[in-house]
């Protein structure tokens, strides 16, 4: 097959119109006030609560420094659950606090902590469990709200991908104790860099503000140890142009997914992740799982940047398996994660990828399969 002269980028972040964003960046030039919670940062902080119907957001620089502010502010300590089926900012995450990760496997149709692994895990050190929302599909909240009451133990969500999703009507930010999201330039919601902690009791906002602002009250009191974590202005403004087209975004995606699932589905040797019930997708990535394919997933990465077309190897490697863990873990021990992660693949999705840009890709996929 030959190129068609696009290059597709696993992903492209979304932007608004330059005239949106100069309209919205406008009043910082009268203000001349570019961070520590100016009105830009007080507004997006309003209309996140609101969109994600939540009670409390309070916004990071970015998500990592969201999700260790989020572990510290819970006072915790010993071993925490997790899943090894992620990016390496959840685990940091956890080991940054001084605190040990226990690694669950996955579920192989949602790729998803299993939760049926998690209670032979628990042990007297158990503090937390730190469950992975991912690609967009979403836990099974309710049993690991089961097992969390069971146990006592506080459960933090990672929902970086998860930003906009809801189930059974409820947005994912309402579930456990707390929800990290990160607005990484990649992500379908984007301040830039960016992230946030959402939940509903009152006596974490102070906690969490504290830890980002280096535990500053007022001008005379300095209540707490903190960091350095505060979102400026200039990403507040960014959030307020991206949230106010975020809708029509997410059904420009959903058309290219949907296109993808369609095509794909014919292809044999490539496995799709099992849709979810009562969940609304916010198509965040297209992953594919290859299994029986006549090309090895490297092998296909590899010969579809060919045709121009980049994809990431997303999750991979396992955390288990990063030189700094891999003397303390070992990866078979959560085997349907490694399995997954040695032939998982995310194709490019983005709003502006058409549905004929979503037919070149799979056609040059089925090409490839049949060499």
């Amino acid at each position: 097959m030959k190129k068609n002269g696009k290059k597709y980028l696993v992903v492209q972040s979304t932007l608004p119109s330059f005239d949106d964003f100069q309209e919205e960046i406008k009043s910082i030039w009268q203000t001349k006030w570019l961070t520590n919670m100016g009105e830009k940062h007080q507004l997006l902080q309003k209309k996140l609560e609101q969109f994600l119907d939540v009670n409390h957001v309070v916004m990071f620089t970015n998500g990592h420094l969201a999700l260790e502010s989020a572990i510290e502010a819970l006072n915790l300590n010993g071993e925490v659950i997790t899943t090894p089926f992620t990016f390496a900012s959840t685990t940091h995450a956890i080991v940054r606090n001084g605190l040990i990760p226990v690694f669950c496997d996955i579920d192989e149709n949602t790729c998803t902590i299993d939760v049926t692994k998690i209670e032979r895990l628990i042990t007297d050190k158990t503090c937390a469990i730190l469950p992975v929302h991912v690609y967009g599909n979403i836990c099974n909240v309710e049993e690991i709200e089961r097992i969390a009451t069971k146990y006592n133990l506080k459960v933090i969500y990672d929902a970086a991908h998860a930003f906009g999703v809801k189930y059974k009507n409820t947005c994912v930010g309402n579930f456990g104790d707390m929800s990290m999201f990160s607005f990484h330039a990649t992500k379908v919601f984007n301040t830039i860099e960016g992230g946030a902690i959402t939940f509903n009791r009152d006596e974490y906002e102070k906690i969490l503000n504290n830890n980002k602002n280096f535990g500053i009250l007022n001008q005379d009191e300095v209540v707490s140890i903190g960091g350095n974590a505060k979102m400026n202005e200039f990403q507040a403004a960014m959030g307020l142009c991206n949230l106010r087209n975020f809708e029509l975004s997410i059904n420009k995606r959903e058309r290219a997914y949907n296109r993808y699932i369609s095509n794909l589905s014919k292809i044999n040797g490539i496995k799709l992740l099992m849709k979810q019930d009562d969940v609304s997708q916010n198509y965040a990535y297209m992953p594919i799982v290859l299994d029986g394919f006549s090309l090895t997933r490297d092998q296909l990465k590899d010969r579809l940047e060919e045709y121009d077309i980049f994809t990431r190897k997303y999750f991979y490697p396992l955390i288990s398996d990063f030189e700094c863990y891999r003397n303390e873990y070992n990866s078979t021990d959560t085997p349907i994660a490694r399995r997954i992660a040695k032939n998982v693949l995310t194709l490019p999705l983005y709003e502006d990828l058409t549905e004929e840009d979503v037919d070149y890709i799979c056609k040059v996929i089925e090409e490839l399969g049949n060499e």
